[in-house]
């Protein structure tokens, strides 16, 4: 009998113009979780990090839970889509994101619900030359985890935004389209074309040699097959299936990433402006960047990732909801109840689209537990209530173990003006990152 082969971690398929990078195989060795206080080893299941945003609030009364404790049996209807995930994540109330106030800066509150949401910081109103917010937390975790993974973080999202000009009372339009900021004056943009997406992550060669792919009509995986059949014939009939599941993944993802490309556009029904986005389909192209999501930290690419759903102060219509009138006008409901209705529809297509992304990250096995038990997932905005701008007691769910890190399940409630950033503090910790101070962070949260 042969002997079983030992990988590393680090193990790549190569082909012209691609790396595929591989996930955890039993050859890699052992790979358990590791909680708070004690060292990871080498084979220790990594630890992700993961903020997902959503615009112009949430209908607070469809949100909440209730009293504090073990999440209902009975759950809110915006949070009824997540009902078979209880057991996974939680609801953070209390938290107050106070650098996205005015301050004294005037009219600006969606621009700076988005660029203060990771940062804590006031960005400042300009003519939108002399852009400045604050370093973001998924930068300071990637400044520090970078060097570990082929990319340091990944910033993804499905509304494209302008990295200049005057969106907002004064602001630039980068403080409405960015969630990531590398540092004070340096934001990230966004990448909301699912195949750019695909081809960082797979695509290492030159433009010539992808654009020879694609001529080609080939798949990575053709490229990387003779790898594939080397290593294939070198490891046990469990990671052999592991490998054909991932690979009928990346397979399904380059197919739908194709098939969106050659979609033609919706019909519009009238008076409604045609949202911007690739594919047509926006629950499509939600679920591909989730699906990407999850292929980067499957493969170990990376364990930082920012995704916004849509841009802040977004006039986006959802027709194939019913919703024909855009988010932002209707976010300002005046407490009309027809109006509040749309707004929580609106509000539970989003929590649809995280269950999906949950559930895949679940369906994901890894070592001692799953994709999702390595992780941790915030999932928010940096207003509440759109109609009123306010930026206290936000919409914050938490998803994920954190490499048993976390206690999820439950309901818990924080004093009124416990800022946001005392919660970013709380997730470097669980990175193994040591920060005193993020923004306007007082300290961390305590039970999450």
């Amino acid at each position: 009998m042969s002997k079983p082969i030992t990988l590393s971690r680090r193990t790549l398929l190569r082909g012209l113009g691609t790396t595929l990078a591989l996930p955890w195989l039993d050859a890699m060795g052992p790979l358990t979780s590791w909680a708070g206080g004690n060292t990871p080893s080498a084979q220790a299941a990594p630890n992700r990090m993961a903020f997902l945003y959503v615009p112009n609030g949430i209908n607070m009364a469809d949100w909440k839970p209730g009293s504090p404790g073990p999440l209902p049996e009975a759950l809110p209807s915006i949070l009824e889509p997540l009902a078979a995930l209880r057991g996974d994540y939680s609801i953070l109330t209390g938290l107050t994101a106070d650098k996205a106030r005015a301050n004294g800066d005037g009219g600006g509150d969606h621009a700076r619900a988005l660029s203060a949401f990771l940062t804590g910081v006031q960005p400042r109103k300009t003519d939108g030359t002399d852009i400045r917010a604050g370093i973001s937390v998924d930068q300071v975790a990637a400044a520090r985890l970078g060097e570990k993974t082929r990319l340091a973080s990944l910033e993804i999202g499905t509304e494209a935004g302008s990295m200049a000009g005057n969106c907002d009372s004064g602001y630039s339009c980068v403080y409405s389209s960015t969630m990531a900021w590398r540092s004070a004056t340096q934001p990230l943009p966004k990448e909301v074309n699912p195949k750019l997406v695909f081809e960082r992550l797979f695509g290492s060669g030159s433009r010539e040699e992808r654009e020879r792919r694609d001529a080609r009509r080939k798949s990575v995986l053709d490229f990387v097959k003779d790898d594939f059949a080397d290593l294939n014939g070198r490891i046990g009939k469990g990671d052999q299936r592991k490998l054909d599941e991932y690979f009928s993944a990346v397979r399904d993802l380059e197919r739908r990433i194709e098939r969106a490309a050659h979609l033609p556009d919706p019909s519009v029904p009238e008076g409604v402006t045609q949202p911007a986005g690739i594919p047509g389909s926006y629950e499509e192209h939600i679920r591909l960047m989730a699906d990407l999501m999850v292929l980067a930290f499957q493969t170990d690419s990376t364990r930082v990732c920012t995704f916004v759903l849509a841009n802040e102060g977004s006039g986006k219509p959802y027709p194939f909801i019913g919703v024909s009138e855009g988010h932002h006008d209707l976010s300002h409901h005046g407490n009309n109840a027809e109006k509040k209705a749309k707004i929580a529809r609106i509000n539970r297509f989003h929590a649809t689209q995280l269950a999906y992304l949950l559930d895949r990250m679940k369906s994901v096995k890894e070592g001692d537990g799953t994709l999702l038990d390595h992780s941790m997932l915030v999932y928010g905005s940096g207003n509440s209530d759109g109609n009123q701008h306010n930026h206290d007691d936000l919409p914050i769910l938490l998803a994920g173990r954190g490499c048993g890190t976390l206690n999820p399940g439950r309901h818990a409630v924080y004093p009124g003006e416990t800022p946001l950033n005392n919660l970013w503090l709380s997730l470097l910790n669980r990175m193994e990152i040591s920060v005193q101070q993020l923004g306007d962070s007082t300290g961390e949260l305590k039970s999450i």
